[in-house]
């Protein structure tokens, strides 16, 4: 069989795993030299199946792909593919929305210590000044018996509160589903009493027209002088000029970021001149493992679909009922 698909970008050193995988299965591989539009509507048009990470798969993207019959997505979110424009071409589209869960709540919880154990201003101290240079007048929290606010309560969310308990942390959770993994020790209460009683609160919704910006100036108003607030999720949940605002006038004591509204914000953004985030480069998904998993399974999952065999993770399962589908799926 031969077929060709496209990868639009990747963020890992190399893309071997997923080559070996593709090739093996008759596939002819194409990089994408650059991932504006332009580009990859015209390598979009020789394309069978579609592979992205960050870049844009939007509706004329799609458009130009007469021949595709699969857009896999590298990673868990798909807020940067325009899943109903592929549904109403007959595209399946695939995901892998489990590959990172220890990676990301490891994460959340190296921001909350590095933060809550001031260990980045302990660090520069000693290294710049010397050994107990600095007082020990800022507020360190005792972990055991405080709080800890979980906004979404899928697999990560879920494995972050697992984490939590290890460290005597008391969990809330706001999560708008009848979720049924939680328990007596997890009450599920409303964003505003999350936001009001937790000391750290932790963000894993996904991107959504709902979900955008939902922690703005309203919602930092609600938060305790000292909490810290994390995002490992989306950049769009939170409303950055709102989180500047926030820190600068004290209204929290700090942040941890992972994620920001732009991929790749400018240097010059007014948050990185602040001494109350602290901010990672979307990372909180990567570990040597993870990564290899991501590659492998987002590879055979358009391979499945090129073959006639139903994915692990379908986005849009309403793609099996379409009246002239690209694809040869059926429902099981």
């Amino acid at each position: 069989m031969n077929w060709t698909v496209l990868i639009t970008d990747y963020a890992w050193p190399s893309i071997e795993p997923e080559k070996k995988i593709l090739e093996d299965a008759g596939a002819k591989v194409i990089i994408a030299p650059s991932t504006d539009e332009k580009t990859l509507i015209r390598l979009a048009e020789q394309s069978d199946a579609i592979l992205t990470c960050f870049a844009h798969v939007n509706s004329k993207v799609i458009e130009s792909a007469k021949k595709c019959v699969a857009i896999g997505r590298f990673g868990v979110g798909v807020d940067n593919i325009d899943v109903a424009k592929a549904t109403e071409t007959g595209i399946a589209v695939t995901y892998v929305p489990d590959y990172c869960i220890d990676e990301v709540s490891d994460h959340v919880f190296a921001l909350l210590l590095s933060w809550n154990r001031k260990v980045i201003q302990l660090n520069d101290s000693v290294k710049n000044s010397g050994w107990g240079s600095m007082e020990l007048n800022m507020r360190i929290m005792r972990l055991r018996g405080k709080t800890l606010g979980i906004i979404g309560f899928g697999r990560i969310g879920q494995s972050v509160a697992t984490k939590a308990k290890a460290f005597g942390l008391k969990v809330l959770v706001c999560d708008p589903n009848d979720n049924q993994n939680l328990n007596n020790e997890i009450q599920n209460v409303s964003l505003n009493e999350l936001l009001q009683n937790s000391d750290f609160i932790t963000l894993h919704a996904p991107s959504t027209s709902s979900t955008h910006k939902m922690i703005g100036t309203n919602q930092f108003n609600l938060m305790k002088k000292d909490a810290f607030i994390i995002n490992c999720a989306r950049g769009a949940l939170i409303d950055e000029k709102a989180l500047y605002d926030a820190l600068i006038q004290n209204q929290i004591s700090g942040a941890g970021l992972d994620v920001m509204i732009e991929n790749i914000p400018s240097s010059t953004n007014p948050l990185f001149k602040l001494e109350n985030l602290i901010v990672t480069p979307h990372t909180a998904f990567f570990s040597q493992e993870s990564t290899l998993e991501l590659e492998q399974r987002g590879a055979m999952e358009v391979v499945k679909v090129i073959n006639g065999h139903m994915p692990d993770n379908l986005v849009n399962p309403e793609v099996l009922n379409h009246k002239n589908p690209r694809h040869q799926l059926t429902k099981s």
